[in-house]
């Protein structure tokens, strides 16, 4: 097989896995998105992780949705750092941790990603991981687009 035609199979697999996660056809998403996700691609991990922190198609499994969704985070999509910034809030598939889910907030933040804005902005409102400074929650609810 030629390097154009494999490439075109692999876009096609990987197209056909994010489809099949978006129609819920989640053992189907986990068979095609894993080597996709194997080979480092974050959008792939992201969804992986959901599966495992959710089980979702696969047996729910709180170690690898931590993996999926570090190595996404990692790979800088803002969209896993969010998400890895609420399992640490939450301590959900990891130990709790709010100064752990400030940085990763923080990373998805610096992208631009309302939700972590405004998350940020709500933990420094509380004191939540971070010291209470209502200039600072201010600051982000504004660069979130709300009002302040």
């Amino acid at each position: 097989m030629s390097d154009a035609s494999e490439s075109t199979n692999d876009e096609v697999d990987f197209a056909s896995g994010m489809s099949a996660f978006e129609a819920k056809h989640f053992s189907r998403a986990a068979q095609l998105l894993s080597p996709f996700a194997d080979q480092g691609q974050p959008e792939a991990q992201h969804r992986l992780a959901i599966m495992y922190q959710n089980g979702l198609g696969v047996a729910q499994h709180d170690a690898l949705a931590v993996r999926w969704m570090r190595a996404a985070a990692e790979n800088g999509y803002a969209v896993a750092q969010h998400g890895l910034g609420f399992m640490y809030l939450e301590g959900e598939c990891v130990e709790k941790d709010p100064s752990q889910a400030v940085e990763w907030f923080q990373k998805a933040a610096d992208q631009g990603l309302v939700g972590s804005l405004t998350t940020l902005a709500m933990m420094y409102e509380e004191g939540n991981g971070v010291p209470q400074d209502i200039d600072k929650a201010n600051e982000l609810y504004r660069a979130a687009g709300f009002e302040r």
